[in-house]
């Protein structure tokens, strides 16, 4: 006896997004670099950057800062978010270096994050401010809130380019 359609088995993958079935094949990238040259000023897009060990991406704000010297979000926290507060939130104006593809990252301070070359260490939570409610809009702050990425020390660096591999 010939099972119909109906009968079949459904595919429970069949209703995944592609960032869902990109992040189960392990297969995330780099969609975005953004750096910015001090507090407040704008980030600028950028196709590649320099990482340096211990030290952060080379003319980012956070450079050489001891603990928070690259943050990194993933699409799937900023789409979450991006539904919660009813419209698109642009990569570049939630103030974070580095976006891959994929769902939610691991906030386990201790979770190692491979960019490129170039591997993260997560330090904590990045906690969105205050200025996400002034550049992308009002409730953009709590929109955010757990899913803002994370922070993250550098354990060995190397350059960082858009479309390189990621393993988070």
């Amino acid at each position: 006896m010939e099972c119909s359609p109906m009968d079949q088995p459904r595919d429970e993958t069949e209703d995944e997004t592609e960032d869902d079935k990109e992040s189960r094949r392990g297969g995330r990238s780099i969609t975005a670099i953004h750096v910015s040259l001090a507090t407040k000023m704008p980030m600028r897009s950028m196709q590649s950057v320099e990482v340096k060990t211990q030290h952060g991406i080379v003319g980012d704000r956070y450079e050489g800062s001891r603990h928070r010297q690259v943050s990194v979000q993933s699409i799937g926290e900023l789409d979450a978010s991006s539904e919660a507060l009813g419209s698109t939130i642009d990569p570049g104006l939630t103030r974070r270096n580095i976006t891959i593809s994929g769902g939610p990252l691991d906030h386990t301070p201790g979770a190692l994050i491979n960019v490129g070359d170039v591997q993260l260490e997560v330090v904590r939570t990045a906690a969105p401010c205050r200025i996400m409610d002034f550049e992308i809009g009002d409730g953009a702050r709590a929109a955010m809130r757990r899913r803002g990425g994370v922070i993250c020390r550098v354990l060995s660096g190397g350059t960082v380019s858009v479309g390189d591999p990621a393993d988070a």
